[in-house]
């Protein structure tokens, strides 16, 4: 009705985002992270992962806002305008994307579960300070409620680790 009318579609009002693991491994609480940029919430809040793979599959529908040069991080946007940020590994921009493969490009719709990049964990592991990886919500502003599920092991794109109430 409203496209009709004014040409354009009201965009639907979410309030709540459930965000899936965009690994297999352990999830971790934030605050273990061994870097205080992460560990002190100084990026944004959210969990952690201690990957037993080297794959990163999108957390929920989204689309990709950012894919860093480096291929190491990618930054996504959900429905409600929720921004997350899942950044693998510690000190992996120093690896200048070497063992990373991305698979999406900015700008791209995503589904939950779909693969955003591959990377090889054995060479993080030797090259980077840490495997575990962070997501972070970046808008933290808009959130109000957040409630994490932490100290759990988790499947790639099916096990969910954050509810988030916008």
């Amino acid at each position: 009705m409203f496209k009709k009318l004014f040409g354009k579609e009201k965009k639907e009002t979410v309030s709540e985002v459930v965000l899936m693991s965009p690994m297999t491994g352990n999830v971790v609480s934030l605050e273990e992270v061994p870097d205080p940029v992460f560990s002190q919430k100084m990026m944004g809040d959210g969990v952690a992962f201690s990957p037993s793979e080297g794959k990163v599959v999108a957390p929920a529908d989204a689309k990709v806002l950012n894919v860093f040069p480096t291929q190491h991080a990618i930054g996504l946007e959900t429905a409600g305008g929720l921004e997350v940020l899942i950044h693998v590994g510690l000190d992996t921009v120093n690896m200048k994307g070497e063992g990373f493969d991305v698979h999406v490009a900015e700008g791209d719709q995503v589904k939950k579960g779909d693969l955003l990049l591959t990377y090889s964990l054995e060479l993080v592991q030797e090259k980077a300070a840490s495997t575990i990886t962070p997501m972070i919500i970046s808008n933290g502003d808009m959130v109000k409620q957040l409630d994490k599920h932490e100290n759990v092991p988790a499947a790639a794109g099916e096990t969910p680790v954050m509810t988030v109430k916008l």
